[in-house]
C-alpha cells in the first residue's frame, strides 16, 4: 500500500432474495417455518400433527406429496377439511424435514443427516416477516 491510498473494502452479500425481488412460495414457507420453530410453534410428524389439528391449535398444515402411506395423506387431508385448516403440499419429505429443523447443520452451514417429515403444522407463526405476507397472500388467492 502506498501512503495516502485507501484499500477497497470488499463485503460479501448473503444469498437471500434482494429487497426489490418478490419472494417465491418455497422460500416464504422456509422463512415462516424457521420463525415458527424459533417460537416453538411447529408440530412435526403424524401424532403431533393430528393432535394439533383436532385441538384447533393449527393455523397451517404442510403435507409432503411423496409420502409413501396413502392412508396417512387421507387422514391429514380429511382432518384439515373437517376443521377448515389451510393446507399446502410440498414435493419432497426430505426438504420439508430440513425446513422443520430435523437435520444437523455442519460448520459450512449445509444440512447433514436430514430426516424426512411427511407433515408439519404451524401453530404459531412467530413474528411478522415478508415470508408470512407472501404466504398469507397465496392462501387468500387460493380461497
Amino acid at each position: 500500500m502506498s501512503d495516502g491510498e485507501d484499500a477497497p473494502v470488499v463485503t460479501e452479500v448473503p444469498a437471500v432474495a434482494a429487497p426489490g425481488e418478490p419472494m417465491d412460495l418455497n422460500t416464504a414457507m422456509q422463512v415462516v417455518m424457521k420463525k415458527a420453530l424459533a417460537h416453538d410453534g411447529l408440530a412435526r410428524g403424524l401424532s403431533e400433527t393430528t393432535k394439533a389439528i383436532e385441538r384447533g391449535q393449527c393455523q397451517l398444515c404442510i403435507l409432503a406429496e411423496n409420502c409413501d402411506q396413502a392412508d396417512y395423506k387421507k387422514l391429514i387431508e380429511a382432518l384439515c377439511k373437517e376443521k377448515n385448516v389451510n393446507m399446502i403440499t410440498v414435493p419432497d419429505a426430505k426438504q420439508l424435514g430440513e425446513w422443520a429443523g430435523l437435520c444437523r447443520i455442519d460448520a459450512e452451514g449445509t444440512a447433514r443427516k436430514v430426516v424426512g417429515c411427511s407433515s408439519v403444522v404451524i401453530k404459531d407463526y412467530g413474528e411478522e416477516s415478508e415470508g408470512l405476507n407472501v404466504l398469507t397472500s397465496h392462501l387468500k388467492s387460493r380461497a
